[in-house]
């Protein structure tokens, strides 16, 4: 059986998901914005961030891999799902749920670019800075981790531990 170390609470989430939200909604004002959520781990940040951002805004999804049911990225990036709405002169801002190495997210950057959207910004709930291979700061973040593996809130294991109200550390599987 495995052990799963709370790291960051719920409470903590929502207050940091409530700061991000207002953040947001007055930096686009004004601007026709689109909500990227990366499946599948970030489509319950991407809820509790809509709850919390007071001006107009679309989403569309997104879902790309490079784990399997590793914990480690393999580097090589498979896009599953790509945009249904154009992204030419929209200002995209990309939901992630957490940035480890960079390298999907890197990947991911650079083929919207291609797509000539008029900004593209990341929010991040969670960055592990120490296993960062490519620099990406994102413009929004809620937390900085620890080397640790962490499941939650919307990230798994071999498509597990979605549902915990919390971010946890596993350990032991």
């Amino acid at each position: 059986m495995s052990t799963i170390d709370p790291l960051i609470t719920a409470e903590e989430i929502a207050q940091a998901t409530a700061q991000l939200g207002a953040r947001i909604s007055r930096d686009y004002d004004g601007k026709d914005l689109l909500l990227l959520s990366v499946l599948k781990g970030s489509v319950v940040f991407l809820a509790d961030i809509m709850r919390q951002i007071t001006i107009p805004y679309a989403i569309d999804f997104m879902a790309v891999s490079s784990y399997g049911n590793s914990r480690t990225s393999s580097g090589a990036v498979k896009i599953n799902l790509d945009l249904k709405q154009d992204i030419g002169g929209r200002h995209v801002l990309i939901i992630e749920d957490i940035v480890d190495s960079g390298l999907t997210l890197s990947y991911l950057m650079g083929l919207l670019k291609g797509r000539a959207p008029a900004s593209l910004e990341v929010c991040a709930l969670l960055n592990k800075r120490s296993r960062n291979e490519i620099q990406l700061e994102p413009k929004y973040q809620g937390f900085d981790l620890p080397d640790a593996f962490v499941v939650g809130y919307g990230l798994d294991y071999a498509e597990q531990y979605r549902g915990l109200p919390y971010i946890g550390d596993l350990r032991g599987v």
